[in-house]
């Protein structure tokens, strides 16, 4: 049995245990050669990445940063379910809404390196640009990009991006991501993934930001939209796509994002896709039950049930970290892990932040299986629990969605998504789970 780190194996920072590696010299290997259609994905915070925070937090501030950070994930999430533009931030901190993970690109002619958060629950890519307002990471210089083309307004997909306008000949758009206004001119320019060059790729090239949420880095769409990855290369991966979300038990902290379908698993097990024609983008699954241990915990029907029209329903997602669940799922399923636990003990039972169930003594955990249409995925404790640094305290790491009107998503975030191979067939409409050691 593999062993519980602390401040585990959930997707989070893990700051001393980041200083405590490269203080022993242990370097991660940052620039492995990507092979074939297979990128290496690295989490935002781990020594690879340049957008890791610059100082060390404690444990307790870890998590409540996290916990503000999904906060904020799950408001866009509600925002783009409910159809409206913007949903208010209730934090008044900085917070950096941008998706977990990174993968490296190559733009233009001679190609330039960027790094691009990954995100399941978006479509188009777009890229800062050199001169951007309020962009703070490494931009990319158009101008020195053989390859690149500003589009006109007369473009066809100048009609896909919201809010087009048309100052001068080029395509411009404004959207909001979070709390945060972006504006962008709509071009084209060789995006290199892999070793997969595709010319002509229709990204924004983002010239103004404005607000708290917006990613540092550039933006990866793995959603279903018109300009998304998928719809733009389907002849080369043929709309099907995998990933393998790392722990933080290997020091480059590298996973994989799996382009097309050669290579993917044969031995998986499937979840049919359900489609939403008002939120095509989302990956939308039937949940139909949740399993503590040996027990399927009693949940009404209505808190799991799919409605396209007002968006309920479950899905999985790249960005947030901790699953999320509306609030009679979450209540049953806690109870009945509290009940588990606590056991004759009868354990105190105390909180941090957004975790209401947190435990200051080692405790033995109930696994936590989620129950879709033609397949379970079970959890172990790596998945289900995090620990702090000294070991004192450890919480489930899962939680009620925010108390809104909006809030009728059930997310399965990618901290319960590490260590599993992660596989979107949208030609079949379906979406595959299985096992597996996402660490290279």
């Amino acid at each position: 049995m593999e062993r519980t780190l602390s401040f585990s194996l959930s997707l989070s920072p893990l700051f001393l245990f980041l200083v405590f590696s490269l203080v022993q010299g242990q370097n991660p290997k940052c620039d492995t050669q990507e092979h074939g259609s297979t990128l290496q994905v690295f989490h935002v915070f781990s020594p690879c990445s340049p957008f890791r925070p610059s100082k060390a937090l404690s444990w307790e501030e870890s998590v409540l940063q996290l916990q503000a950070k999904d906060q904020a994930r799950l408001q866009f999430l509600a925002s783009l379910v409910a159809g409206r533009s913007v949903v208010p931030i209730a934090s008044g901190r900085q917070i950096i809404q941008s998706p977990t993970y990174i993968v490296r690109a190559k733009i233009g002619t001679p190609p330039q390196t960027l790094l691009l958060a990954m995100d399941t629950s978006n479509d188009a890519a777009w890229i800062p640009c050199t001169a951007c307002d309020g962009c703070t990471s490494t931009l990319f210089s158009p101008e020195k990009s053989t390859s690149f083309k500003n589009l006109n307004c007369g473009a066809p997909q100048c009609n896909q991006v919201p809010n087009p306008s048309c100052g001068s000949s080029s395509c411009s758009f404004n959207f909001t991501y979070g709390s945060s206004t972006i504006g962008a001119n709509l071009v084209q320019d060789t995006v290199t993934l892999a070793t997969d060059p595709i010319p002509g790729y229709t990204f924004g090239c983002v010239q103004k930001t404005t607000g708290p949420s917006t990613p540092p880095q550039g933006l990866l769409g793995l959603g279903r939209g018109p300009l998304s990855l998928l719809s733009q290369t389907q002849n080369l991966y043929q709309s099907t796509f995998s990933y393998c979300l790392p722990s933080f038990k290997s020091l480059n902290f590298s996973g994989s994002l799996r382009l097309g379908p050669v290579a993917q698993p044969i031995r998986i097990k499937y979840t049919p896709l359900l489609k939403n024609p008002r939120r095509s983008s989302l990956y939308y699954v039937n949940l139909v039950a949740i399993r503590v241990g040996r027990k399927v915990v009693d949940i009404p029907q209505e808190a799991l049930a799919f409605n396209p029209v007002t968006g309920a329903g479950t899905i999985f997602d790249s960005g947030t970290v901790f699953s999320r669940l509306v609030a009679p799922a979450y209540v049953a399923v806690r109870d009945e892990f509290r009940r588990r636990v606590g056991g004759k003990a009868n354990l105190t039972v105390t909180s941090l932040g957004g975790f209401d169930t947190c435990y200051t003594v080692p405790i033995v955990a109930p696994t936590i299986t989620f129950m879709f249409s033609g397949m379970n995925v079970t959890l172990p404790q790596d998945n289900i629990l995090i620990h702090s640094s000294a070991g004192s305290t450890t919480c489930l790491a899962m939680a009620s969605a925010p108390d809104n009107v909006n809030s009728v998503l059930n997310v399965i975030a990618n901290m319960q998504q590490q260590n599993h191979r992660v596989l979107f067939d949208v030609p079949n409409s379906r979406l595959g789970v299985a096992r597996e050691l996402c660490t290279k």
